[in-house]
């Protein structure tokens, strides 16, 4: 299956980095995929459990995933990916 559209740029990529990636990112990425996807930050009160629900279920889901995904390259610098990716915004944003 080929998947031709973008990620959210709120969510980092979480496999095969080193320090891996902690339950605590797994579940920022779940809230960050749910709010995205919902249209909100922050859901009403008569939508908070369908919200709660669907973070706990994509985290679940995604933990499972990372969990049997298998690295065929080395793990990558989680410190270093991260700095490159600043590097690369700021150079966008001082040239658009």
């Amino acid at each position: 299956m080929v998947y031709p559209w973008r990620m959210c740029r709120n969510i980092k990529p979480l496999f095969n980095f080193t320090p891996p990636a902690t339950d605590d990112d797994i579940r920022a990425a779940a809230l960050q995929f749910v709010r995205k996807i919902a249209g909100t930050r922050k859901p009403s009160k008569q939508n908070t459990d369908a919200f709660d629900v669907a973070v706990e279920e994509i985290y679940q889901s995604s933990k499972r995933m990372l969990d049997g995904l298998v690295a065929t390259t080395p793990p990558r610098d989680r410190v270093r990916f991260e700095a490159l990716k600043r590097l690369r915004y700021k150079k966008a944003a001082d040239a658009g």
